[in-house]
């Protein structure tokens, strides 16, 4: 009866060019942030939303700025100049290159009366200069971006920026954007409609607030900021370093998680460690970090979304924190970290089933983000965490960040008896024992050095062939670690007996023992609950 009483897209007074788009697009109903933003941000009221990534929250303010511009184009009798209307700062480049895309979906039939251009990339300035000289009328950039395009005159908004929204406001801080967003405002008119959009309601983005607000809106839309155990289940397990390969080879080998998993690690070197240990299984994985050309990172993430690959083993924002850790060719002209990515933030991964802390997060704030990967709109999801040591201090803050919400949203510990897979530890030694210093270092530079190449080709060569860009494949093996054909399989004896059955897919032995409940994919419990049927 929920839905009878809902706000639906046509009932919003839209334009029907953007009715159609919407539609198909597929969206039969608003979500809930969407119902709830559009019509107050239609009013001209100034927003402040907390909303989770996976929302709706970017067609939540892309679709009142789609149908301002689209209004003000119609008005009779007046011929307004073309200009610069909408202003959309974001964190990141991938983030920036999805606004993009969602606002091309939506102008879709109107696509001559709004154009918009998104100028977050690597490209000098100049080149993009004549996109702004075009005054398209919504720009979507990074505020370091478009502060340098405002400072070298491509862009002029004091007199025509209409409205303004800050997406991921809380990252943007943590990103270190604080100084140009303040240079930014400057260069803005008096009077603008202002959307600010943030997962977490920071001091800074109460500051934010105060500066960019007046008499604002807040939704604050769901109480938790991850939703509760019925849609997502989260689990501990405590181990130490040695344990964290040794669980991660036996969950993915034995099938124990399945579906499309994402393994968060602490720094860019570990990522190319865990993929080359992974390998000596014959498990395929991508790496995404904040070294690889950002075209690659996209297409990845792409490619992950339409199922060629089932891992992503991802470095957090975090490993930027500290720029000296985890980047060994420091002086020698060695890149330097791309402030403007976070990947656990902002973009849209579908469809994921499980994430993985194979490292703790630091903060409460940047486990919510990781988390928030999975369990996305109605989709179930589990999130697994390993905890070394060191790091039960950080569970136990999570844990306090996430019970203040509500009681059901906690982590579990994992029930997984690690003497169960004690006869796999030789396999995973002799294979940590390939996985050395120099190979990791060599992996790393010929992934970047593959990748620039690929994104070199990806640019130029896919742009006239998009079909073949499915043949460019970011999980190939990079080991110049030797494969031992014996670890590519499991022999049947060193299968746990409570595990048989479950672990291997090719077994038709269901040993119940009370343990399984199938369910889609997810990660399968010790009392091995769940599990993907394909």
């Amino acid at each position: 009866e929920m839905a009878a009483e809902r706000l639906q897209f046509h009932e919003m007074g839209l334009d029907d060019r953007l009715l159609k788009a919407v539609a198909d697009l597929g969206w039969s109903h608003p979500t809930l942030i969407q119902e709830k933003a559009i019509p107050l941000a239609l009013e001209g009221k100034d927003l402040l939303a907390r909303a989770r990534t996976g929302s709706g929250k970017t067609a939540a303010y892309a679709i009142p700025i789609i149908q301002r511009v689209l209004a003000s184009k119609q008005v009779r009798g007046s011929v307004r100049e073309q200009d610069v209307r909408a202003l959309v700062l974001v964190p990141t480049k991938e983030l920036g290159q999805q606004v993009q895309t969602m606002i091309r979906q939506l102008t879709a039939f109107c696509s001559r009366d709004v154009r918009v251009a998104d100028i977050t990339g690597k490209a000098d300035l100049s080149a993009q200069r004549p996109v702004l000289m075009e005054k398209p009328d919504v720009v979507v950039g990074t505020p370091s971006r478009i502060l340098a395009h405002l400072t070298a005159h491509n862009l002029v908004l004091n007199s025509s920026l209409e409205m303004l929204v800050v997406d991921e406001a809380d990252l943007l801080f943590s990103f270190g954007f604080e100084a140009d967003l303040k240079s930014l405002l400057c260069h803005l008119p008096k009077i603008y409609q202002s959307f600010l959009m943030s997962a977490t309601l920071t001091e800074d983005v109460q500051a934010l607030k105060e500066l960019l607000l007046h008499n604002p809106v807040i939704l604050k839309l769901q109480g938790s900021q991850l939703p509760d155990s019925s849609q997502l289940q989260q689990y501990s397990i405590k181990c130490g370093e040695e344990e964290k390969f040794l669980l991660v080879y036996t969950l993915l080998k034995l099938r124990l998680v399945r579906g499309k998993t994402l393994v968060f690690v602490g720094a860019v070197e570990r990522s190319y460690r865990l993929k080359l240990f992974l390998e000596q299984f014959g498990i395929p994985s991508c790496v995404l970090n904040s070294e690889l050309p950002v075209q690659s990172r996209c297409h990845i993430i792409t490619q992950f979304n339409q199922g060629f690959y089932d891992y992503i083993i991802a470095t957090d924002e975090e490993s930027l924190a500290d720029p000296a850790k985890g980047t060994e060719r420091g002086g020698r002209g060695g890149k330097t970290k791309d402030k403007e990515y976070g990947v656990s933030r902002g973009v849209d991964f579908q469809n994921v089933a499980n994430v993985v802390n194979f490292d703790f997060p630091l903060t409460a704030e940047s486990y919510i983000h990781r988390v928030g990967r999975t369990a996305r709109a109605d989709n179930p999801g589990t999130a697994l965490s390993f905890i070394a040591p060191t790091e039960h201090s950080l569970l136990e803050e999570v844990e306090e960040a996430l019970t203040g919400d509500n009681a059901g949203t906690g982590l579990k510990p994992y029930e997984f008896k690690m003497e169960e897979i004690e006869g796999f530890r030789y396999r995973c030694r002799d294979a940590m024992r390939s996985v050395t210093k120099q190979a990791v270092k060599e992996a790393r530079l010929k992934e970047i050095k593959q990748e620039l190449l690929n994104s070199e080709k990806l640019k130029t060569y896919f742009e006239d062939n998009p079909r073949d860009l499915q043949l460019l494949r970011h999980d190939k093996d990079l080991h110049p670690a030797v494969v031992k054909p014996h670890l590519r399989n499991v022999p049947e004896y060193l299968i746990p007996e409570t595990l048989k059955g479950v672990a291997n897919p090719l077994s038709n032995r269901r040993r119940r023992k009370k343990l399984l409940k199938p369910k889609p994919e997810g990660v399968v419990k010790s009392s091995f609950k769940v599990r993907e049927l394909h």
